[in-house]
């Protein structure tokens, strides 16, 4: 294959039909366009010339005497499989349409094609990508001063998801870009992200007590069983609730189109309860309890931070204990799935699954991710910003077993109630805080006894009984870090700085590891 040079300043295309003496007026039409264009009156010279000459792209008559435009368009893509390659025919047949899309053709015009039409197809696939960065850019310089009045005036968490959700938009949009103003958009985000931790430290302790969310709380962990998982039930669907650990809102849209092609989908947020962990998080939804109220009624089922035991091994009971507390019969399966042996071993018994009214799955890749990205200097380099992370997600959902098991499910008509415990942000500024050996190691909260920081700089929990969370002694308190913070040890400051500036991490306060996608599926 030639060793072709990027694509030039001005496009070069390649123009091959039988009759190309007739279409004059559409080559003089492109070239008032500035588009340089070559033609070839038949499959062979057109051959030739792809193969010794870089065009941007090729435009092929289908019906041409000897080498047809389909026996041409194949020894191309032999060669230059990266370059569209537009077919036109005056042939409405389905096989030869088929063909042509089988051999990968960048796009298919019927005869007759006007000058315009042409033109249309080769900004498609040759400006795509700039005319997006363009709209991006422009759509976003449009929305901002909307954005910024958004963030100061944000004083409900519906203005909070909605808030959240056009950021997200905003960010991914500009990410597939690559635009220049994406760095303006992350200021935003983290001024956005300053007032949302504002506005948590003044509203959270209405939300929680000791007994449960409040009548004023949005809907939180404990409660996503309740609202979305017990109408289903009460419907007589059969369910599957789905965890994917450490999921955020972005990746969520990433992997989106992969599910959107077996199921209508209800997207919505949920509030993640303080600290934004596993033990705490994830637990609250299974028992549909505060962590404190699983600690006083099933002591049995609640670890604590300092016990040396898996903080998530008692998942199965605590959902046993809800549906106990609710006087509900329902018969249910819990799985977790922590590799792809373990995602074949749940295909494989699938059909024993289908007993159940409810099937429980947590999957644990994206935590796995996460933190492999912490500790693997490699995974850090394929992960390096929210794009790349987003990227790896989707890679893994498309070519794991997980998108066979939603496939399963969706073919065997279950509803899907798919959601996570709490999301995950990047963190890059470090805060000095000291406690003694017994402070757990969790880098966005801190319990433990005599806990000394700037309390500006964090949001304190004195008397963690009042806000539903257990007090391992009598002078715990907790400490959670603001958006970007990461909390760090004055006697290894420098060795913290440096290790984790710039990881994934979660139990703190942001939009990302508070305001969690909550997704119901219907099959198609």
């Amino acid at each position: 294959m030639a060793n072709f040079a990027l694509m030039s300043s001005t496009p070069h295309i390649l123009w091959a039909d039988d009759e190309i003496d007739l279409l004059k007026p559409h080559l003089m039409f492109l070239r008032n366009r500035g588009y340089e264009i070559t033609t070839a009156n038949n499959g062979r010279d057109a051959l030739d010339m792809a193969l010794s000459t870089p065009f941007d792209l090729i435009i092929l008559d289908e019906n041409m005497p000897g080498l047809t435009g389909l026996e041409t368009l194949s020894m191309i893509k032999q060669h230059q499989p990266q370059t569209p390659v537009i077919m036109i025919t005056k042939s409405e047949e389905e096989n030869i349409m088929d063909q042509a899309v089988g051999s990968k053709i960048a796009d298919y015009l019927i005869k007759p094609v006007n000058p315009n039409q042409i033109l249309i197809a080769i900004k498609k696939h040759l400006h795509s990508s700039s005319l997006v960065a363009e709209k991006a850019q422009r759509d976003y310089r449009e929305e901002f001063a909307t954005l910024a009045s958004m963030i100061n005036t944000a004083s409900t968490i519906d203005d909070w998801y909605t808030l959240y959700r056009r950021l997200v938009y905003r960010e991914m949009e500009l990410a597939e870009a690559d635009s220049a103003m994406s760095e303006l958009l992350a200021n935003q985000c983290r001024e956005a992200n300053s007032e949302f931790f504002k506005w948590v430290r003044r509203n959270y302790d209405t939300w929680v007590d000791a007994d449960g969310p409040t009548d004023a709380a949005p809907l939180t962990s404990p409660r996503v069983f309740p609202r979305k998982v017990f109408p289903l039930l009460d419907a007589g669907e059969k369910v599957f609730f789905i965890i994917f650990d450490n999921f955020r809102l972005d990746q969520w849209r990433t992997i989106k189109p992969l599910v959107a092609e077996y199921f209508n989908i209800e997207e919505d947020l949920y509030t993640a309860i303080l600290p934004t962990a596993t033990q705490y998080a994830r637990n609250a939804i299974f028992s549909g309890l505060m962590p404190l109220q699983i600690e006083r009624m099933f002591p049995q089922l609640w670890v604590d931070e300092d016990s040396d035991e898996g903080k998530n091994l008692n998942e199965s009971p605590l959902i046993a204990t809800q549906f106990e507390r609710y006087r509900r019969k329902v018969r249910f399966s819990y799985n977790k799935i922590n590799d792809n042996a373990g995602g074949e071993r749940l295909l494989r018994d699938f059909r024993s699954l289908e007993a159940n009214d409810l099937n429980v799955v947590v999957f644990n890749f994206i935590d796995m991710l996460s933190h492999a990205r912490t500790e693997s200097m490699m995974i850090r380099e394929l992960a390096g910003t929210n794009a790349a992370y987003r990227s790896l997600t989707e890679s893994w959902f498309r070519h794991s077993s997980a998108l066979e098991i939603f496939r399963r499910i969706a073919a065997a008509g279950y509803r899907v109630v798919l959601t996570t415990d709490h999301g995950t942000i990047r963190v890059d500024n470090p805060i000095k805080i000291v406690g003694d050996k017994n402070t757990n190691t969790n880098l966005r909260y801190k319990l433990g006894k005599n806990l000394a920081y700037n309390a500006r700089q964090v949001y304190e929990v004195r008397k963690p009984n009042l806000f539903g969370l257990p007090s391992p002694n009598v002078s715990t308190s907790y400490a959670f870090a603001a958006p970007g913070d990461f909390f760090a040890y004055p006697n290894n400051y420098n060795y913290y700085v440096q290790y984790y500036t710039g990881t994934f991490q979660h139990g703190g306060i942001s939009m990302e590891e508070m305001l969690v996608p909550l997704i119901t599926l219907s099959p198609k």
